[in-house]
């Protein structure tokens, strides 16, 4: 089994605002792109969505990734370790639980390293899922984000 590379980034105007999240998923010869745009939501929101649909969407449970963000949110929260703390205090005064929670349950079934990239910079794929991402939240009648609290 092929080694995985995913790029992913979340987008939002207003911050809340309407929002989407780009995602690009390399295999081998294979290639797949996911989006999809909110009416309100977040950006940090957005680029953590982004990552947990982009595992969900592995076919393979145990794969490797490497998992390239420009969400320092994101990528650190793993990489520090931060947020396996923020799951035994039960997310208790953090932002997004649903999300981390979701993610969580992906991110263990996966071999994942996250790699933090400078967002808007000479990164083709991540320049691809932000432009995936803008394009996702520009579009009508976009879904509402459930977990959203405001």
């Amino acid at each position: 089994m092929a080694d995985i590379v995913i790029y992913t980034d979340g987008s939002a105007r207003g911050n809340p605002g309407p929002g989407g999240y780009g995602v690009v998923l390399l295999s081998g010869p294979y290639r797949k792109e996911l989006s999809e745009g909110f009416r309100l939501t977040t950006n940090n929101r957005m680029e953590l969505m982004g990552v947990c649909v982009a595992l969900e969407a592995l076919k393979y449970d145990g794969s490797n990734v490497t998992l390239y963000s420009d969400s320092k949110y994101v990528v650190e929260a793993v990489n520090q370790r931060w947020v396996f703390g923020w799951e035994r205090k039960g997310f208790a005064g953090k932002k997004n639980p649903d999300l981390w929670m979701r993610f969580l349950r992906v991110y263990r079934r996966h071999n994942v390293r996250f790699v933090w990239v400078k967002g808007h910079a000479s990164t083709v794929e991540n320049n691809r899922c932000d432009e995936l991402a803008v394009a996702a939240a520009s579009q009508p009648n976009l879904l509402e984000d459930r977990g959203y609290d405001g």
